[in-house]
């Protein structure tokens, strides 16, 4: 870029800028604006009011008085020009009217531009003919009484005159309602982005929520049976007991793992978050070996014949979840001397696992508060087009049974 272009640049910043600030304190202080211009228009109308409208008069025997009246009338009333624009321009063209039937023609007339390019500029445009029916009268009056050559040499430049600024307040307006438009656009893209941010965040929420859920009732489930467990044994089995009490901390330094790893995605080390994996369908078998050490007997059964679903991180996720939840579920309120059997097979088509068990044919009852159990399972199950369904079973007992389409497949 050269000097010069810089330099045609840096200016027309510097404009920028100054109108900015100019339109800031304008819309700050709108009556010193109007008061500056109406002190202006007024003092220039009175000094040609002194003498000098003869020079431009037919008639220059019209009465001093007269022509400070309606000088007077020509400017005053600029002040309320943006308040009440077709009211202004109503009692100018009466002013004008007076100036063009007396023969003085003062050229403070022509200040009736200004509130016509207000009309056009905040007005819809239909007031435009009002406008134009008032400037009219004052034009023919003046070119049928003080003919001078033809009438249109009177009439049709200022006409010419008056509908040029018509067409530069309409545009004015055109550019403004654009911006207002793009900055109305701009303003409702930043709500709707708050918005995603709002729904995303209490997205999150509610699948920590869901996972803390399965974390904690699932390890406190196990180290609930581990404890009772070894207190039955410690009398008679010391060594048992020693096993179960080993078992209890392998399974809260597990669980305290999970939940360092899951409140990990609460801080601003998005890497420290995303350190430890989470669990997929390679970790059932330790699930399950956790939960028969918390004395539930489990039998797994894997359809071993097809090959390994090709299922999603995520999918896989919830799989093992539906299974935690199950059995910890059993282990809450099946009672003593429950089993459980974890069937999982797969087609080409879908993923199906089939949790049951030999406790009481009955639903367990639902958590404190907000609750994540069933209904933590089904929206799991949702997430990736999947059903759920658990019910009793009519030989007694519980059954929970998902099924999850392979990627790729019909839902």
């Amino acid at each position: 870029m050269t000097t010069e272009a810089t330099a045609t640049t840096g200016l027309s910043r510097t404009i920028q800028r100054l109108l900015a600030r100019a339109r800031a304190f304008d819309a700050r202080r709108p009556w010193l604006w109007d008061a500056t211009v109406t002190l202006l228009w007024t003092a220039a109308a009175l000094v040609d009011a002194s003498g000098g409208w003869r020079n431009t008069a037919p008639d220059p025997s019209v009465p001093a008085w007269l022509v400070v009246t309606l000088s007077l009338a020509l400017t005053l009333p600029l002040y309320r020009r943006r308040r009440q624009p077709v009211a202004v321009l109503t009692v100018m063209a009466c002013a004008a009217l007076v100036s063009a039937a007396s023969g003085a023609f003062l050229q403070a007339g022509y200040l009736q531009l200004i509130p016509l390019f207000q009309i056009a500029l905040v007005r819809p445009p239909r007031t435009l003919l009002w406008a134009f029916a008032l400037l009219l009268p004052p034009l023919l009056t003046g070119a049928v009484r003080f003919p001078r050559g033809s009438w249109d040499q009177h009439v049709v430049p200022t006409l010419w005159a008056y509908a040029l600024v018509a067409l530069l307040g309409i545009a004015v307006r055109s550019r403004k309602d654009h911006t207002a438009a793009l900055v109305d656009r701009a303003r409702r893209l930043e709500v709707e982005r708050d918005q995603e941010v709002r729904l995303a965040a209490a997205a999150e929420r509610t699948r920590i929520a869901r996972e803390m859920h399965d974390i904690i009732g699932h390890n406190l489930s196990v180290i609930t049976g581990l404890a009772d467990g070894g207190r039955y044994a410690a009398a008679k089995n010391p060594e048992r007991a020693t096993q179960a009490l080993d078992a209890i901390g392998t399974t809260s330094r597990e669980a305290l793992a999970e939940l360092r790893r899951l409140l990990g995605v609460l801080r601003d080390d998005e890497q420290e978050a995303a350190r430890d994996p989470q669990p997929t369908l390679a970790d059932l078998d330790t699930l399950i070996t956790g939960v028969r050490k918390a004395g539930l007997p489990v039998r797994f059964d894997q359809d071993s014949a097809s090959p390994a679903p090709a299922l999603t991180p995520g999918a896989q996720l919830t799989v093992y979840r539906v299974i935690q939840e199950a059995l910890t579920n059993t282990l809450k309120h099946a009672g003593g001397g429950a089993r459980a059997t974890v069937l999982l097979t797969h087609t080409p088509q879908e993923v199906r696992v089939e949790i049951t068990d030999t406790g009481p044919a009955t639903a367990p009852p639902p958590p404190s508060g907000q609750g994540q159990g069933l209904t933590g399972m089904r929206e799991r199950a949702a997430l990736y087009d999947g059903t759920l369904v658990t019910g009793p079973l009519p030989t007694g007992g519980w059954r929970v049974r998902l099924r999850l389409p392979q990627e790729g497949s019909p839902s």
